[in-house]
């Protein structure tokens, strides 16, 4: 179930990469930011209304901890995806895309320090090897000319977005729950916080930017509604298998972002990162058996 639903969490953003690469063009970082967010609300809603539906469970019992990993990881991602967004303004969309999956190796080494996680001799060299096809990735003409600037904002965006994951799993694992029932509210409530601090950030410092969202409905309906659909993966996955293990798995997106840009968004992928995707695919074999 974990590999399924992490399988549709990659594809699911790295289309939802490329919606909010096209959007940064025209609108600045805070607002394809809340792109992400905006209609992602009512269709966690609606998942979760079906979810009761198919299921019904108990509501859930809010305790401290989940409120402190929800607030934690809500305003984490939305520092990774700024980042990322900022990303998409220096690189070019692949790689863009490429450096922020930095967060893989991020994750595993948290998870291990401070999360309690345990990896096996195939798991850590799984990760590892998917680390080295990113960095691959994140300077295609070397590390000599990756920019310093780049290189920092790179890790950040990775490192933001290993800590949102980690609290992700560790919010769903306070809520006693069936599968996958305490995914999809750990999923409403960091949609519903993200949604409310950037509506009301915009609302008092610049309309404008959110003028600029609802001039563009159709790209701010699909970056939210290809987001919410990768985060219901994420969130599945990251509820029944550890972190480093999800992610390391979820790099198979920078597979479907090669086909969005070259396919899609007519951009030129070189053969080094054609040979990253041979490593990251070596990475999901090892994981996926360990």
């Amino acid at each position: 179930m974990w590999i399924f639903f992490t399988f549709l969490a990659a594809f699911m953003q790295a289309w939802r990469n490329a919606f909010a690469s096209q959007l940064s063009q025209e609108v600045k970082v805070a607002g394809v930011t809340l792109a992400r967010f905006l209609w992602a609300g009512p269709i966690a809603a609606a998942y979760l209304f079906l979810l009761y539906l198919w299921q019904p469970v108990a509501m859930p019992q809010i305790s401290s901890p989940f409120v402190l990993y929800v607030l934690g990881a809500s305003t984490m991602q939305i520092f990774a995806t700024a980042l990322m967004v900022k990303l998409f303004k220096l690189k070019n969309y692949a790689v863009g895309a490429g450096l922020a999956k930095s967060e893989a190796i991020v994750a595993a080494i948290l998870g291990v320090l401070f999360f309690g996680t345990q990896l096996s001799f195939l798991g850590w060299i799984g990760v590892m090897i998917g680390g080295i096809a990113v960095f691959m990735l994140s300077s295609p003409k070397g590390f000599k000319e990756l920019s310093g600037e780049t290189a920092l904002i790179g890790l950040l965006c990775g490192s933001a977005f290993a800590l949102t994951s980690l609290w992700i799993r560790e919010a769903s694992l306070v809520l006693d729950l069936p599968f996958p029932h305490k995914a999809a509210w750990v999923l409403l409530c960091v949609i519903t916080v993200q949604t409310t601090a950037l509506l009301t950030y915009l609302l008092a410092t610049d309309k404008h930017t959110l003028k600029a969202l609802l001039d563009r409905p159709k790209l701010t309906v699909l970056t939210s509604t290809t987001s919410c659909l990768g985060s219901i993966g994420w969130f599945s996955a990251m509820s029944l298998q550890t972190v480093p293990y999800v992610k390391t798995l979820g790099q198979i997106e920078v597979f479907f972002t090669m086909l969005i840009a070259m396919f899609w968004l007519k951009q030129k992928v070189k053969i080094k990162e054609l040979l990253s995707l041979v490593l990251i695919a070596l990475a999901s074999i090892l994981v996926m058996w360990s």
